[in-house]
């Protein structure tokens, strides 16, 4: 004879009826071990972009221009390809909670202060210490690379809390979300562009060239970068993306072409195609908000 396990934990009926309410103290403080892992890589990937953007500060302050054993140019690559891996852990972590079901207030939160370091203060970083870094053309870069940096940051943090509030489940009960698309650029496309951006300069000082006056447009670039963080122009999440979605035999060579280009290509395309994503949300907005003509 099997007799049901008897529990002695009054609250448990209670604990299992509040599963479903995301803030039930329980289900909101859960911490789901895949999901939570891929964040913690995304703010380990973060912490080592920051710590490589001071490594090559160091190289180039060194007589023999080398810091481990590398030269600036080197940790600038590194500090790039680690806040590339920080999306790319970002990307999974949010994926893994959605297919599992264990989304919770606390990865959510967990999640927006890994960003903070990885799309917020280490592409800021970059555009101190090298994209608006001083130099003998434009001196003044000096006065003013500290304070757009910290504009990239304090909307890139600005854009994250944001984005908590106005997905908050409070706020959403019994409600699904009309659209997929992201409110102002997403943080991570704003720092893969710093990033790209980086690696395109650098391919230039290997070239030795520069980009001689074209280099005035990189604070305003920056400017507008922040601006539409914190934006209502709607971007393209690919949320709606997954291992069920189906195209045509056109649109899947296209993108096999496009990837082809990339790898030959890496440093233009990569910075062609985040260019492309943010002025492709400005353009959407400038046509959705036109006023419609009526025949005559």
């Amino acid at each position: 004879m099997i007799f049901p396990r008897r529990s002695h934990d009054r609250k448990e009926p209670e604990d299992l009826a509040g599963r479903d309410d995301p803030y039930n103290e329980a289900q909101a403080s859960r911490i789901y071990v895949l999901p939570n892992m891929m964040t913690a890589g995304n703010l380990f990937c973060g912490f080592m972009a920051v710590v490589n953007c001071i490594h090559a500060r160091l190289a180039a302050s060194a007589e023999d221009g080398l810091y481990l054993e590398a030269t600036a140019a080197g940790h600038y690559r590194f500090a790039v390809y680690f806040i590339f891996g920080a999306a790319l852990f970002d990307m999974l972590d949010g994926r893994l909670a959605r297919m599992g079901g264990r989304e919770s207030l606390f990865g959510a939160e967990f999640d927006s202060i890994a960003d903070v370091i990885s799309f917020g203060l280490a592409p800021a970083l970059l555009m101190f210490c090298l994209i608006l870094a001083p130099s003998t053309e434009f001196p003044w870069f000096r006065q003013i690379g500290w304070f757009v940096g910290f504009v990239f940051l304090l909307c890139a943090a600005m854009r994250l809390a944001r984005f908590n509030v106005i997905t908050n489940p409070l706020l959403h009960r019994g409600k699904k979300e009309a659209s997929k698309d992201f409110v102002g650029l997403p943080v991570p496309a704003a720092a893969g562009t710093v990033a790209s951006l980086v690696l395109f300069l650098l391919k230039l000082g290997e070239a030795d060239k520069s980009l001689n006056k074209f280099a005035l447009v990189l604070p305003f670039l920056m400017l507008l970068i922040a601006f539409l963080m914190m934006s209502r122009y709607r971007y393209p999440s690919g949320k709606n993306v997954d291992m069920q979605t189906q195209t045509r035999f056109r649109t899947f060579v296209g993108i096999l072409m496009l990837i082809g280009v990339v790898l030959l290509l890496r440093e233009i395309a990569l910075l062609g195609l985040f260019l492309f994503y943010i002025f492709f949300g400005l353009f959407r907005h400038w046509r959705r908000s036109r006023p419609l003509r009526l025949p005559k």
